[in-house]
């Protein structure tokens, strides 16, 4: 396929506000593909050259970017930036000079073509990569035609983003096999186990969706992690799963562990490789591992090695940093509770019960028995089968200032990237308040007024994912709780992925329209003293009939949040991590028990 061939497809999708008809657009480019460059296209529709949880970096900031478009298209750089800030789109601003402007050597670029230069952009190193980078992508500006240009400078610097999910991807997949989604769960399976989208698009072009099946974990691949369900009481859950393994419920990072040959690799829940920002737990893994090919799970937290002591999450999170780790490193050391195993010496123990998953991980640790010498540590489990005994580890954990403990179903397997009831986790809530956080998506804001003008946000509308449709409904619009600080922080974020039209996947009651719209990517952790009924909001919207004077009249009923007020941005979640619809719901039900 010719890359202005996939810029045509970009720009239809780009232009499309109906998730469904996106779908359809997305299995006919796929149709078209050969299968020696549906990976290709696959992760140049996400902005990328490689799967999401590879570090690739372009090494080009915006305004080198902006050099490469000048010179390419021989303009002054003044005459760019007026245009540009007319548009506020560089890639728009790019596509009209290059219309105005035909390079003698243009032609018709193939997407493998396209890609292998934007690949060489990435590899390059060393002295003068920098000129190299700025004449790679030069050549291509003055070499490919306009339309393509505007698709292809948003790469570099990450703002391509076309305002659909991975999952509209999965189910795109099934569509081009046969116009439908029936083979969504199994395509959607194998993603769970290997999240590669290029990957998974290859597979099924060269070999049908059955050949997903065989699909296994891989090191160095990372898992999409399992996520635990919530139940309000002990008893409950007891009835939900009878006996289980209790844990501890720890506040800390949640890391993804991948080990061969000495080799380590740490993903986070969003799946970023963050291997670089914990050498202290890095160097723990190479010294305590027993295995020779490992994948497995724990939460890092802060140890406070004068007191022997584990530290809370506002101590923990000053680990997360770019720079100065290994400083950081020493004055905050961290501990690593495992407490899952994936993947063993090239068996699988995904579908294996969680009692033998655990009991395998234990001969795989080497423990001292010195907590101030051990960096891996074996989370400590207790068998419950009733509610009594729920309690008291509930409030032994409490007491240690823990968040709460997990429940463990003795014969459940992992789940990737579910939210199933092997896992339950408690955390006690009172009367109408809910005392867990809720993660949202940020979908748009609005202007700011009187002192937040300055700003250029008074108010952000936030929203939970409805994951049977694939879809983000709203539940709060927020103006209320945020420092001077983190105004202007979620601002710079919005600036970079802002949308002249509200994205298909969102699903918006008019009264809650606003002046710019932003697509999926900020999540952000929210408070909030109560889940209540709003005319306004869509997160579980039904049509109730009510009474009034003026007789019967049927008005739409959605969830929204009472006194919303940010807790923390959630950068290592992705959007579709977000809290669900169905979680929101079991929320609401048990805030009213």
């Amino acid at each position: 396929m010719h890359f202005s061939e996939l810029a045509s497809f970009f720009h239809t999708i780009e232009n499309t506000s109906s998730r469904n008809e996106m779908t359809k657009i997305l299995a006919e480019l796929f149709k078209k593909l050969h299968e020696d460059e549906i990976d290709k296209v696959i992760y140049l529709l996400q902005g990328r050259i490689a799967p999401t949880y590879v570090k690739i970096d372009f090494g080009l900031g915006e305004k080198l970017v902006i050099k490469a478009i000048t010179r390419a298209l021989n303009i002054e750089h003044k005459h760019f930036m007026n245009r540009y800030k007319s548009k506020g789109d560089i890639g728009e601003a790019a596509e009209f000079f290059k219309k105005e402007i035909r390079s003698i050597g243009e032609r018709d670029m193939t997407v493998k073509e396209v890609f292998v230069i934007l690949e060489k952009i990435t590899k390059a190193s060393g002295g003068g990569s920098q000129d190299t980078k700025l004449a790679l992508l030069a050549e291509l500006i003055q070499t490919i035609d306009s339309l393509s240009t505007r698709y292809l400078v948003r790469i570099p610097i990450n703002t391509l983003r076309l305002g659909f999910s991975d999952m509209t991807i999965l189910d795109s997949l099934s569509w081009m096999l046969d116009g439908n989604k029936s083979h969504r769960p199994i395509i959607e399976r194998a993603y769970q186990i290997r999240p590669d989208l290029g990957y998974i698009g290859k597979t099924v072009k060269q070999g049908g969706v059955h050949k997903l099946e065989k699909v296994k974990p891989e090191v160095f691949t990372p898992i999409l992690m399992m996520k635990a369900q919530r139940l309000p009481t002990p008893q409950e859950i007891i009835d939900k799963i009878g006996k289980g393994i209790v844990e501890p419920k720890y506040d800390g990072f949640r890391l993804q562990v991948h080990y061969k040959n000495k080799k380590v690799k740490l993903f986070s829940r969003n799946l970023d490789d963050v291997t670089y920002m914990y050498p202290d737990i890095i160097e723990g893994i190479r010294k305590e591992v027993k295995a020779k090919e490992i994948i497995f799970e724990g939460e890092a937290i802060g140890f406070d090695p004068h007191s022997g002591s584990f530290l809370p999450f506002q101590e923990t999170v000053q680990r997360k940093r770019k720079y100065h780790i290994q400083e950081k490193a020493l004055e905050i050391p961290l501990k690593m509770f495992a407490f899952e195993l994936l993947f063993l010496n090239g068996n699988d123990y995904i579908n294996k019960p969680f009692e033998q998953r655990r009991k395998a991980l234990e001969k795989q640790i080497k423990l001292s028995g010195d907590i101030f010498k051990d960096t891996l540590l074996l989370s400590p489990e207790k068998i419950a089968d009733n509610d009594q005994i729920l309690e008291e580890e509930f409030d032994d954990a409490i007491s240690r200032g823990l968040e709460g403990i997990m429940i463990k179903k003795i014969d459940g397997v992992y789940q990737p990237g579910a939210r199933g009831w092997n896992w339950i986790k408690y955390k006690r809530s009172q009367s109408s308040k809910i005392d867990d956080s809720i993660d949202c998506l940020v979908m748009g804001y609005d202007v700011g007024k009187g002192k937040r003008s300055g700003f250029g946000i008074g108010a952000f509308l936030a929203g939970v994912y409805d994951d049977k449709h694939d879809i983000y409904r709203t539940i709060a619009k927020i103006g209320t709780g945020l420092s001077d600080i983190e105004w202007v922080e979620l601002r710079k974020r919005c600036d970079h992925i802002a949308s002249n039209q509200r994205p298909a996947l969102y699903e918006v009651d008019k009264q809650m329209n606003v002046d710019v719209w932003v697509k999926p990517k900020i999540v952000v952790e929210i408070q909030a003293d109560e889940i209540t009924r709003s005319s306004v909001h869509t997160a579980g919207r039904v049509m109730q009939a009510t009474k009034s004077g003026k007789g019967s009249e049927v008005k739409a009923s959605g969830y929204a949040l009472r006194f919303p007020r940010l807790k923390r941005f959630r950068d290592d979640k992705k959007p579709e991590q977000a809290t669900t619809l169905s979680e929101l719901k079991q929320m609401y039900k048990d805030s009213k028990q």
